[in-house]
């Protein structure tokens, strides 16, 4: 059974933070692998020994009022641009719409000169499913992750390009970029996100994510007291989060480790949480 690890003599929590427990990958556990689909009989959906950390999460809003986070700096920021669309249940519609709209929003964000959206996810934490294979609505992520790695990002390029065009792009400047946004208020299990500037390498542990036609690589996370963390409360549907999950650049963030929480302060009747994430490849001129 995981065990907690806390500060024993921690001093009371200031306000503008939550404590709260974050999911990390115990030191020395074997390379874990997750399967986006039912595994195999006596296969485990996920491998990978948890070690559960009490950490503060700091409120966002202060510093991000001040401009002082950026996808480039601290590997995510806020944006307020409300959304067109006002139903997320028509998959033709999310296509038809939210996608331009996405792309539009990247576009103006980062100042790339082509943007290639090549998936989404609806996730609901009370109707979810870990099961990724019949489509559908899925669970919050409760553990420390990256989206990609250093190895799996230029991957996706060759993915979803053709081959002249993505031989092309990948002696450029590249990025991966998650745009997340709820569909409704968030009164719990909000997102966490840690500041990439209080990252190191030795953090990084690279994971296999399991799919029927392909094995993925996404980076799971060694706990380390320097890092950073902060959420948005109350975020709401006008508002997005943009995540930096792959960076070609090196001297900027590069990645952004994040987790959904428990938040303590969340009220006994909370609204289940329902949000989309769309991620795309971003990519600059010259």
């Amino acid at each position: 059974m995981s065990t907690t690890i806390q500060d024993p003599i921690a001093p009371a929590v200031p306000a503008g933070e939550v404590e709260a427990e974050l999911n990390y990958l115990r030191a020395g556990s074997p390379r874990p692998v997750s399967y986006t689909f039912e595994p195999p009989p006596g296969v485990p959906w996920t491998t990978g020994e948890v070690e559960p950390h009490r950490v503060r999460i700091r409120d966002a809003r202060p510093l991000a009022a001040l401009g002082e986070l950026s996808l480039d700096r601290s590997g995510f920021e806020r944006i307020v641009r409300p959304s067109a669309l006002a139903d997320f249940s028509d998959e033709a519609a999310i296509r038809a719409v939210y996608y331009p709209e996405s792309e539009a929003i990247l576009r103006e964000a980062t100042g790339a000169e082509k943007i290639v959206i090549f998936d989404h996810t609806l996730r609901d934490s009370a109707l979810g499913s870990r099961d990724r294979s019949q489509g559908g609505l899925r669970e919050p992520v409760g553990r420390v992750h990256d989206d990609q790695t250093f190895t799996s990002g230029p991957r996706r390029v060759r993915d979803h390009l053709p081959a002249d065009e993505a031989e092309r792009r990948l002696k450029r400047r590249f990025a991966i970029v998650n745009l997340w946004r709820p569909l409704a208020t968030v009164e719990q299990w909000p997102l966490a996100l840690c500041d990439a500037r209080s990252i190191a390498p030795q953090d990084l542990v690279p994971s296999s994510l399991v799919y029927p036609d392909k094995v993925g690589e996404t980076y799971s996370f060694l706990y380390s007291p320097a890092h950073r963390w902060y959420y948005f409360p109350r975020l709401t549907p006008a508002e997005a989060l943009l995540l930096k999950i792959y960076d070609a650049r090196e001297d900027v963030a590069r990645l952004t480790a994040h987790t959904a929480f428990d938040d303590p302060t969340s009220p006994a009747d909370a609204a289940p949480r329902r949000s989309i994430e769309l991620r795309a490849l971003v990519f600059w001129a010259d």
